[in-house]
């Protein structure tokens, strides 16, 4: 079985650790070193990371953590026996900082998982669907009785479970790309693969290196343990060789009281239960965690219904893909809202689904250039330079049954610091509405 597998090694103590980047998982990271006894060195390449922190900066200097701030320097990684870069920052951007060949390289996840007992893990990747399928998988396990950490990249790092000293019954963790590159022993009991379509090819070399980097998921584990995949990935699975137990789900209807929209979350649903079971979940706990499982937010959200109109808070779809998937999710004419720091993606291939199922789209903010150059002639398109005017626009055309859908394809870095504080003002806007 996975859990009897040995883990990679742990510091020692008077070991130099380099962890980069200031932010939670860092934070956790640079804690749970020190706590073992390294030298720990904690770099931010943003000056001013500490600022309005001055206490924090504090704690960590009495704790005994060195803080860089600034550029980095190779002289900063020199004699470190491991280095943890934040989760948002690929291995390679290492490349001429840390020798690879006397530093081992490892991400926040991996750290900690070295520090477990014994607790079994249900770990989730995909490009899309992660946090859905995640938090379904832990309220499967609370409805059947256990005792369970949600976390990882959906949140609270592993690091802070490890150091709050917790006995969970199971630990659920959402786990991104860029962490399972750096991760080498890391061996989740079950491992969920949901999708991989185009993302974060501004981080990875190619679509390669992110499809090799989401398949790290499943390379520790062997026949005890669980692999389950979205059926569109079969082909892939066949590439790299799984020894886990392996199963592909497609979307199925057998929660039928599920309050969340979409084919895409029929297949979470599944995927989240396949796994769970694993765990000895019965299937009457199963349907009623999903049964009371409110939509997360920023994620195919009700924001209101008025005049007959829907109003569906979709932020967190920054990616073509995504736009593909909530488009899909509607049986009722949709009018679509778009715009924002454009990622990349076929924008053209959506077409036919664009014209099947979109009254008009409205655009807002940055790269309106990539949506007219795709659909300029298959649907009505008009542009604003904010959200709110585009949302008084289109509420003015919107007529009952149809759908006012915020699904951006892209990311919000041209008005918002984040998809969330996006999708917060579009609710605000919503809500003003008469």
């Amino acid at each position: 079985m996975a859990l009897e597998k040995a883990r990679g090694r742990r510091i020692n103590a008077g070991e130099l650790a380099v962890v980069v980047g200031a932010g939670r998982s860092g934070l956790a990271a640079a804690r749970l070193l020190r706590r073992e006894g390294a030298r720990v060195r904690l770099l931010d390449s943003n000056p001013k990371a500490f600022a309005g922190r001055e206490a924090l900066a504090g704690e960590l200097r009495a704790l005994g953590i060195e803080l860089l701030l600034g550029e980095h320097k190779p002289e900063m990684f020199a004699d470190a026996a491991f280095v943890v870069p934040s989760p948002g920052m690929p291995a390679v951007r290492l490349q001429g900082l840390a020798d690879a060949k006397t530093s081992e390289i490892l991400a926040e996840m991996e750290l900690a998982w070295r520090y477990l007992a014994d607790e079994p893990v249900l770990a989730v990747t995909g490009t899309s669907g992660k946090t859905t399928t995640a938090s379904l998988a832990a309220a499967m396990l609370h409805e059947q009785g256990y005792a369970v950490f949600l976390g990882g990249n959906i949140g609270t790092p592993l690091s802070e479970y490890v150091l709050a000293g917790a006995k969970a019954d199971a630990l659920v963790l959402e786990i991104s790309s860029f962490q399972l590159q750096t991760c080498t022993t890391f061996c989740p009991r079950a491992g969920i693969l949901l999708n991989i379509t185009p993302n974060h090819l501004d981080y990875h070399k190619d679509m390669e290196e992110y499809i090799a980097a989401k398949f790290r998921l499943f390379r520790c584990q062997d026949e005890g343990d669980l692999a389950v995949l979205g059926a569109e990935l079969r082909p892939l699975a066949a590439r790299f060789g799984l020894k886990a137990r392996t199963v592909f789900v497609e979307a199925t209807e057998r929660f039928p009281h599920s309050k969340l929209m979409g084919r895409h979350n029929r297949i979470n649903e599944e995927a989240a239960w396949q796994a769970c079971r694993l765990f000895g979940v019965q299937e009457e706990s199963a349907a009623r965690a999903v049964a009371r499982f409110a939509p997360l937010p920023h994620r195919l959200e009700r924001a209101r219904e008025l005049r007959g109109v829907l109003y569906v808070n979709d932020s967190k779809c920054t990616t073509v893909s995504a736009l593909q998937v909530a488009l899909e999710a509607f049986d009722r004419p949709v009018r679509l809202l778009c715009g924002g720091k454009f990622k990349g993606g076929d924008l053209a291939a959506l077409s036919p689904l664009v014209k099947k199922k979109v009254k008009e789209v409205v655009l807002f903010g940055a790269s309106r250039e990539h949506f007219e150059k795709a659909w300029q002639g298959i649907v009505p398109l008009t542009w604003h330079a904010t959200l709110a005017p585009a949302v008084r626009f289109v509420s003015a055309n919107a007529r009952p049954g149809e759908v006012v859908l915020l699904a951006p394809a892209t990311s919000s870095y041209d008005l918002y610091r984040n998809y969330e504080e996006r999708g917060d003002d579009f609710k605000r806007l919503v809500g003003l509405l008469a």
